[in-house]
């Protein structure tokens, strides 16, 4: 706004402080010609006081014009305006201009309160900065492991492992019983002898393995315990029969007296006196390299407790008959079956059976070995 009494008269004329004709108070950045006010870029304003219908009053102390004044406050507005760098409105006359208002700056606009349905306003992406190196890539969570109930290690057993009944080298009556009952279910393919070797060992071995139990070979007490569960208590047959093998016919030569009828061909041997059958055995004979003789002889020694001095080894109950080879009973034959073979001598897997008949024969008693 002006104040009335800055000299400003409304008149197109000069001041009291010497501006030309039609300038402004002093030497200010809006000279111009003919009152006209010049912009910053050197451009003319309109000049808002040549647009006034009535002429300014020639005496400085009469009453000035009052729209002669509004004029002029107008056109100082409009110049402020240009000047401050606001964008000038369209001139009007000086009875139509609007009150003055003060240039002020525009407030940034409030942004409304987002509501509980309303979707957030999304801000403007920033521009990426200027650089060569790409973007780290944004690591993919990897799936959690699925979660598993997590099982308590099981604790090692302190209870002491089974108390063992029999094992190789074991001889007694249980070690045939047990064989009786290994064969009745299939796992003993032989007559039982009583003592426990190789073949026995394997037999047990093949019945802890279908049974899911410790496999050792061994009779412990649960393996016992186990067989006795799936087997009947064995007869006098199933624990002593005569052989393994059918007894065969006997040949001719021993259908009189006192005789040991020895067959190779269903390797049995049988005590008969004047052609009856007293006992029958298992046998078996030397190897291909030291073969059993076959023949016609005769007791000429008997030995309880004998060891062989050519091999070192026992041969209780020795009936010798041809030289150096006699009818014993063998522990490797009890053991391991026709896996093996004499030196010879015609051996015989039963020891019981053995022992009854070394008391029965005699010296001198006849001998027949055939095929």
């Amino acid at each position: 706004m002006v104040d009335a009494d800055s000299g400003w008269d409304g008149r197109g004329g000069s001041s009291t402080s010497g501006a030309g004709a039609g300038g402004t108070h002093g030497a200010g950045p809006f000279q111009g010609r003919s009152g006209t006010p010049a912009l910053p870029d050197g451009r003319s304003a309109p000049a808002l006081a040549d647009r006034r219908s009535t002429p300014a009053v020639p005496d400085r102390h009469s009453t000035p014009a009052l729209p002669g004044r509004r004029v002029a406050a107008a056109s100082l507005v409009a110049l402020a305006a240009l000047a401050t760098g606001c964008e000038p409105g369209t001139a009007t006359g000086a009875q139509d201009a609007p009150p003055p208002v003060r240039a002020t700056r525009a407030a940034a606009p409030t942004a409304s309160p987002a509501t509980e349905d309303a979707k957030p306003p999304t801000a403007p992406t920033p521009s990426p900065p200027a650089s060569t190196t790409p973007p780290a890539p944004t690591p993919t969570p990897e799936p959690e492991p699925a979660r598993t109930t997590a099982r308590p290690a099981p604790e090692p057993s302190t209870a002491p492992p089974p108390r063992i009944l029999m094992r190789t080298g074991s001889e007694s009556g249980r070690v045939r019983e047990l064989q009786a009952r290994l064969r009745q279910i299939g796992h003993f393919g032989r007559n039982p002898t009583g003592y426990y070797g190789s073949v026995t060992a394997e037999s047990v071995r093949s019945f802890q393995t279908k049974r899911s139990l410790p496999v050792t070979g061994s009779t412990d007490e649960v393996t016992w315990r186990r067989l006795l569960g799936m087997t009947r208590v064995p007869t006098a047959a199933e624990l002593r029969p005569p052989t393994e093998r059918p007894v065969a016919a006997p040949d001719e030569r021993c259908l009189k007296g006192r005789v040991l009828c020895i067959s190779k061909n269903s390797r049995t041997l049988a005590w008969m006196i004047d052609g009856t059958v007293v006992s029958a055995m298992d046998v078996r004979f030397g190897s291909e390299y030291t073969p059993t003789r076959e023949g016609v002889f005769e007791v000429f020694w008997k030995s309880r407790d004998h060891v062989s001095t050519l091999y070192d080894t026992p041969m209780p109950y020795a009936l010798f008959f041809s030289g150096g080879q006699a009818v014993h009973y063998s522990a490797d034959f009890a053991a391991n079956g026709y896996g093996g073979a004499s030196h010879g001598c015609v051996n015989v897997r039963d020891k019981k059976k053995v022992a009854a008949l070394f008391d029965q024969v005699r010296t001198g008693d006849k001998v027949v070995v055939y095929w």
